[in-house]
């Protein structure tokens, strides 16, 4: 009896095993007919695309690449600055904060006055800054002592008519008195539009010299222009030019030497190069 049950359990153990093995084997034969499939499938999209040359959709890889010359080249013009910069600062130094700031604005209304009596727009005044501080003394022992405050107000002019700039300054040098510093008086260009187009011109002509040089040296003809980069224009800042006019005695007036200033421009051009023959 018991040999009979011992046969049956190790008949249903094979079984059970022989159920997993076919699972087994099953699964591993769907996993490889799925790989098969992506495959064939893979095949055909790549069989559907077309690399044959001459078709408008096609990349011809025997297509040869265009052959060429860069140059850089810089033009540049010199011209005459046409306005002046003028930045200057008033300042008071009173026992409380409130005095030092209304005297600030007092003296900052007569420079407004005087620039405008001069006949500087009021849309070429700019008030750039405006402070009030307190000023401290310090002893040998290092202790700080409140000594007053000082406040201040700074403003750039830009003046239009470079024949009258220093007279402008004068005027308002005589209308706030000591309590005004110049920070600024420099000729400056306003409309670089004609130096540019006359410096980007420039550039070109320099370029294509050298692109025609190289084609010479190289025995080989140059063809049309492929590409042309243009960079930032460039001014030279010019160094303040201020001074007195000593014929005029002690009555000296200031005097804007406005110099030139040199506008440039730099482009990257490419041309094509053919055979010589």
């Amino acid at each position: 009896m018991e040999m009979s049950r011992l046969r049956v359990l190790c008949t249903l153990n094979l079984t059970a095993v022989a159920g997993l093995i076919s699972e087994k084997v099953v699964f591993i034969m769907i996993k490889n007919k799925l790989n098969l499939l992506l495959f064939v499938a893979s095949i055909a999209l790549l069989s559907s695309c077309s690399f044959g040359v001459g078709e408008n959709n096609t990349w011809d890889v025997t297509q040869p690449i265009e052959t060429g010359v860069t140059v850089e080249a810089t033009g540049s013009v010199k011209v005459t600055p046409d306005g002046v910069q003028f930045n200057f600062s008033v300042f008071a130094v009173e026992s409380t904060s409130r005095s030092a700031s209304q005297r600030a604005s007092v003296l900052a209304s007569q420079a407004r006055e005087s620039l405008d009596n001069s006949g500087v727009d009021s849309k070429d005044i700019s008030t750039q800054n405006v402070s009030v501080y307190p000023e401290y003394s310090y002893s040998q022992e290092g202790a700080q002592k409140l000594t007053g405050f000082r406040a201040s107000q700074s403003f750039a002019v830009t003046m239009r008519d470079t024949k009258k700039a220093g007279e402008v300054v004068d005027e308002v040098v005589r209308a706030v008195g000591t309590d005004l510093t110049i920070d600024t008086l420099a000729p400056i260009l306003l409309d670089t539009k004609d130096a540019a187009d006359q410096a980007r011109e420039n550039a070109i002509k320099l370029a294509k010299k050298k692109a025609e040089d190289y084609a010479k040296l190289l025995n080989v003809k140059l063809g049309p222009v492929i590409s042309v980069r243009e960079f930032a224009t460039s001014n030279v800042i010019p160094q303040p030019w201020l001074r007195a006019d000593a014929s005029a005695g002690e009555a000296a007036k200031t005097v804007v030497d406005l110099g030139t200033q040199e506008v440039s421009i730099t482009i990257e051009a490419r041309w094509a190069l053919s055979s010589g023959n």
